[in-house]
């Protein structure tokens, strides 16, 4: 194994970790707030963090794409309101587990809108990959559960987000989308705190919740968590950056072991069977999808 393999390696390892970890400080919040409020948190952090970085070194781009701009954002901040909920109603495993299904749904929604070829090794990646979800859900002919269906939306929606960045990035700084992201994800959670405040919805209670004022050890998590999330995703990139993007996509699963360790640390039980071979379908489908030849 040449230098920079092994140094982009190393380099996604830690960025799963501190991923793992990040999610494990917003289950942790979730016990003294509500997931729209750790999701504004968490957002606000990166705009204070993006802006400096903006303010350092002015963007150079073409732009031209607003409409596109915004429905990143928008669909990402969606992906990341349903994911935070699950966070703090089911297993962190099964939770990160759902938030990795992206890579199915990117496969399939690049197909479809942009017109990128699939090769038999990524049509057979999807079909494993849905497999896979049924695993996780348990999906016997009946309901899925309300955290079930916002799982797979999860992915869904993540999906769409990462479908419009490889359009996006011809037009747009990296930061920029990033930035449009996050302001997104700060602004909305401040309204629909706003609104719940006046009105509340059991089976839309992921979208809305009161605004707690946090406690000093609140305060230390929701550094912790935007200090481990803002890492985490430089040191991603600097290993997408240092090795080949199909060994580095593959290592980056494991967050999901990262995530079965730490949520057990917190309280969660080891995942059942079903669980764990849909983390292994999901896997596999991750790595045959992301690694699919283009014809």
């Amino acid at each position: 194994m040449d230098t920079e393999t092994s140094q982009g390696i190393k380099l996604m390892l830690f960025a799963s970790l501190l991923f793992a970890f990040m999610g494990a400080f917003a289950k942790e919040l979730s016990s003294s707030m509500s997931s729209v409020e750790v999701v504004f948190f968490r957002n606000i952090f990166g705009v204070v963090l993006i802006a400096l970085s903006l303010y350092k070194k002015p963007i150079m781009q073409k732009g031209g794409k607003p409409w596109l701009l915004f429905f990143r954002g928008f669909v990402g901040f969606a992906a990341l309101l349903m994911f935070f909920y699950n966070i703090s109603n089911i297993s962190l495993a099964q939770a990160m587990t759902f938030s990795k299904t992206s890579t199915i749904f990117t496969a399939l929604f690049a197909y479809i809108f942009i017109k990128e070829k699939l090769g038999f090794k990524g049509w057979i990646g999807i079909f494993i990959g849905f497999i896979g979800i049924l695993f996780i859900t348990k999906f016997d002919g009946g309901s899925l559960e309300k955290t079930d269906w916002l799982g797979i939306l999860t992915g869904v929606g993540a999906g769409l987000a990462y479908t419009s960045v490889r359009e996006l990035r011809t037009y747009y700084d990296t930061r920029v989308i990033v930035l449009s992201f996050m302001t997104i994800g700060s602004i909305g959670p401040a309204i629909l705190m706003f609104i719940g405040n006046y009105y509340t919805n059991d089976t839309f209670d992921f979208l809305f919740g009161e605004f707690v004022i946090p406690s000093l050890s609140d305060w230390v998590f929701i550094i912790l968590m935007g200090t481990t999330a803002t890492f985490a995703q430089v040191f991603m990139t600097k290993a997408y950056a240092s090795a080949k993007a199909g060994i580095v996509g593959t290592i980056s699963y494991s967050t999901l072991i990262f995530a079965i360790a730490l949520g057990m640390i917190l309280g969660d039980k080891f995942p059942d069977i079903w669980i764990i071979l849909g983390i292994i379908l999901i896997v596999i489908s991750g790595v045959l999808a992301s690694g699919k030849k283009k014809e």
